[in-house]
């Protein structure tokens, strides 16, 4: 509807490039080219689509592909009453931040190792 809705658009964001598949299929259906798409989570579908650099998905940001490792670790430690080891913390903190790349044309071919099919 946004598509229909909207004669300009300057950018949008979709969430999750697994729907951004269906997003796509939209725009193309729409003869839309005039804005550009950021999405979320890094699958090989859209940083092919990136690198390729002929439509409108511009960059997508990753969900960090030490998430599951990390989370995995951090239960580990609150199953044994433990904080963490490298940091002055009794406990562990309530909120962890882990790094997350933004994927463009220009480093696309780097961030393909860690990438999901859709």
């Amino acid at each position: 509807n946004l598509l229909q809705a909207a004669p300009k658009l300057d950018a949008l964001w979709n969430h999750d490039d697994d729907q951004g598949i269906g997003v796509m299929a939209a725009i193309s259906a729409a003869n839309r080219k005039d804005f550009i798409m950021v999405g979320g989570a890094g699958s090989r579908n859209m940083i092919d689509k990136i690198k390729a650099d002929n439509d409108v998905i511009k960059a997508t940001v990753l969900y960090s592909p030490s998430m599951s490792a990390t989370a995995i670790s951090l239960a580990r430690l609150l199953g044994q009453a433990k904080g963490l080891g490298d940091l002055a913390e009794h406990e562990i903190p309530a909120s962890i931040t882990t790094y997350s790349a933004v994927v463009t044309k220009e480093n696309a071919a780097s961030y393909a190792d860690v990438a999901f099919d859709s």
